[in-house]
């Protein structure tokens, strides 16, 4: 019989609870492209759906890049650093240079791979503002959420952006050189003692436990999506020339064809295969028709039962409707699950 490899485990549960509850940090440093120049601005207004350039220095923006069929290739946070810099924090640098290379055409534009000039720190959770003050030489009480500003710790410059991937309405990323962050973690242990919290060491936790319950996206979710297909329309700026623009604004007077749409299983010990995994992911069926396909499948800490996504025909489920995936009851939901 299938064992949960989620349930059982008492220290993805206390991990993923100590970001809930109290705090939690982590070392998980995304890829960085900075980009320069005096057509910054416009050239990663035409790259991404969402716009950049009304970007004020200091602060950032999460958004989709689209093909030109108006398909997700890659969903991103942009921080507009100075006037004419940006970092662009990506899973996959070396797609997105390949892609800007491609349409770059003759701008006065500039991009390259920082990611080893940074080590990123995330500390996650009700209690991180109180955290980051206790280790800062400035305090973030005012900071805003995707601002991200200049400080010390133990005089060592740091960049603290409020931001994560949690969920958390409290979250912060302290950006430092590698060389400095062996002293971050060493502050960082400390302070769990000081506010009773721990370090995240489950790469599960980090990127699909404690995203998911939020309702939040890996890039394999996103694979062969629209934005409108799963809910990431907003913001958009229709009165602009972006990639994708055209194939997008059909979608729009359309309607997009699927929908993503969460669901749960109280059944402990399941096996569902989801894209996450690689694959289709099994097929979710209502009456015994195929509705759609899960996308994402994992387990909630918090509600204490499976969770997931499934990429379904638009309409074709609504809350309540109980469906069999891979020969186990489940029961469509909303998303976020918490």
């Amino acid at each position: 019989m299938y064992q949960n490899v989620y349930k059982y485990d008492d220290m993805k549960r206390s991990e993923h609870m100590a970001v809930r509850e109290t705090f939690g940090w982590y070392y998980f440093t995304h890829q960085i492209v900075e980009v320069t120049g005096q057509d910054s601005d416009v050239f990663l207004d035409e790259i991404f759906a969402n716009p950049v350039a009304n970007l004020k220095p200091g602060r950032a923006r999460y958004t989709t890049m689209l093909n030109e069929q108006a398909e997700i290739i890659d969903d991103v946070v942009v921080f507009r650093m100075e006037d004419k810099r940006f970092w662009v924090s990506t899973l996959f640098a070396f797609k997105m240079l390949q892609w800007f290379d491609a349409h770059k055409k003759e701008r006065d534009v500039a991009y390259k791979n920082i990611t080893e000039q940074w080590d990123m720190y995330a500390v996650q959770g009700p209690k991180s503002r109180d955290v980051i003050n206790s280790l800062t030489e400035l305090n973030v009480n005012d900071q805003k959420f995707f601002e991200i500003r200049e400080n010390r710790i133990d005089e060592i410059p740091v960049k603290i952006s409020r931001a994560g991937f949690t969920g958390e309405k409290m979250g912060f990323e302290i950006y430092v050189s590698p060389a400095q962050g062996a002293q971050i973690e060493a502050r960082l242990k400390k302070a769990e003692k000081e506010f009773n919290g721990r370090q995240v060491t489950e790469f599960q936790v980090m990127t699909l436990t404690l995203p998911a319950e939020k309702g939040f996206y890996y890039m394999r979710d996103l694979m062969h999506t629209n934005p409108f297909e799963v809910g990431l329309e907003h913001g958009i700026d229709w009165n602009r020339t972006f990639i994708g623009r055209e194939a997008l604004a059909e979608i729009r007077e359309k309607g997009p064809e699927k929908e993503m749409i969460g669901f749960t299983v109280d059944q402990a010990d399941v096996q569902i295969n989801h894209k996450c995994f690689g694959g289709p992911g099994d097929p979710v069926l209502k009456d015994g028709e195929e509705a759609g396909r899960v996308s994402k499948f994992t387990y909630s800490f918090v509600l204490d039962k499976n969770i997931g996504y499934i990429l379904a025909r638009k309409g074709s489920l609504k809350k309540g409707d109980k469906v069999m995936i891979h020969g186990y009851e489940a029961v469509i939901a909303d998303k976020p699950f918490i």
